[in-house]
C-alpha cells in the first residue's frame, strides 16, 4: 500500500523518534498481512518536492483502543526490516509516483491523499517499481534504537539518560532536546512507578492473560506492568497504555514483539497465537 505522511505529522515523529507504527482510521490497513509493505511519502520543507520516506514492513496489525484519537487501526511495523529513508537527500519521487496505476488527479500530489484515501492499495507492478527506485535510496541517519520496556526502564531506574545517551548521538540538538524532554523528564519516573502500583492494586498482582498471582502462590510480588505501546515507540504514560502480566508472559510478549489488538483485547503472537486478556477491569475495548 501507499501511503501520504503529512509533512507536518512528518516532522513531528521524526523530532520524537519514528515509533514503527503507523495509525490510521482506513479500512484498508485491516486487510494487510505480515509482512507486505506500506510505502509512505512525505513533503519536503525545503523545495516542497514529494520524497520517500519510509518502506513499512508489517508485522501486524491490531485494532487501537476505543476512542484513540489518530484511528482505528495500528500497523505495526518490524523492527528489523522497517526502513526510515533520508528525505533531505533524496530525490523527488513525484515522476514516480504519478507513474503508478493509483488514481492520483490532483495539481499537488499530497491533494490526492486526504482522509481515508491518505491510504491507497497498490498492484505488484506499482509496488515493484517502488521497490526498484528505493533501492539506492539514502537512509534516514536520525532514527533511534527502539528500546523495549525492560531495558528502557532499566536503563531509567540505574542510570537515567547516561545510560543510554550513546544510542542518540546522530539526531540534530533540536530533535535530542524534544526526544529526551519525552522520554527522560524527571517526573516520568515517579510517574511510572505509581501508575504500576495502581495497576498492581487494581488486578491484585494477578497476570491479565494468565490469571496467576505470584504474591499469593509464591510470596513474590514479582508481576510487572507492561506498556502497550513501547515508551521509546511513542506510547502514553498513562494506565490505558498498561497491562499487567506476570514475569513468563511479559518476556515472551518482548522476545517476539507480540502487539495487542483492542479486540478481545489480545495479545498477536507472530506463529498465530491469539492469547486473550483473561482479565480486564480497565482496558476500552474495541468494537
Amino acid at each position: 500500500m501507499l501511503y501520504y505522511w503529512r509533512s507536518d505529522n512528518y516532522r513531528q515523529d521524526r523530532a520524537f523518534g519514528f515509533g514503527y507504527h503507523l495509525n490510521q482510521g482506513s479500512p484498508l490497513l485491516s486487510r494487510l498481512e505480515r509482512g507486505a509493505h506500506v510505502w509512505a511519502f512525505t513533503r519536503r520543507a525545503r523545495d516542497g518536492a514529494y520524497v520517500l520516506a519510509a518502506d513499512l514492513v508489517v508485522g501486524a496489525v491490531t485494532a487501537n483502543r476505543a476512542g484513540y484519537r489518530y484511528g482505528r487501526w495500528r500497523v505495526w511495523g518490524d523492527l528489523e526490516r522497517t526502513r526510515y529513508f533520508d528525505v533531505d537527500h533524496g530525490p523527488d519521487a513525484e515522476p514516480v509516483l504519478r507513474s503508478l496505476t493509483i488514481r492520483a488527479a490532483s495539481r499537488h500530489l499530497g491533494q490526492s491523499f486526504q482522509g481515508y484515501a491518505a491510504v491507497r492499495p497498490l498492484r505488484p507492478d506499482d509496488a515493484a517499481r517502488l521497490a526498484d527506485f528505493a533501492a539506492y535510496l539514502p537512509m534516514e541517519p536520525r532514527v533511534p534504537i527502539i528500546y523495549t520496556e525492560d531495558q528502557f526502564e532499566a536503563a531509567f531506574l540505574q542510570g537515567g539518560i547516561d545510560l543510554v545517551r550513546h544510542h542518540m548521538v546522530r539526531e540534530t540538538a533540536a530533535d535530542l532536546d524534544v526526544r529526551q524532554a519525552y522520554l527522560y523528564r524527571p517526573a516520568r519516573v515517579a510517574r511510572s512507578q505509581a501508575l504500576a502500583r495502581e495497576l498492581y492494586q487494581l488486578y491484585e498482582g494477578r497476570c491479565q492473560l494468565c490469571g496467576m498471582d505470584p504474591g499469593k502462590r509464591l510470596g513474590a510480588e514479582i508481576s510487572q506492568a507492561h506498556h502497550v505501546v513501547w515508551l521509546s515507540r511513542g506510547g502514553d504514560d498513562e494506565l490505558e497504555n498498561l497491562v499487567l502480566l506476570c514475569p513468563n508472559h511479559h518476556r515472551s510478549v518482548h522476545v517476539v514483539d507480540a502487539p495487542l489488538d483492542y479486540r478481545g483485547p489480545a495479545f498477536l503472537f507472530p506463529n498465530g497465537v491469539r492469547e486473550e486478556v483473561r482479565i480486564n477491569r480497565h482496558l476500552p475495548v474495541a468494537r
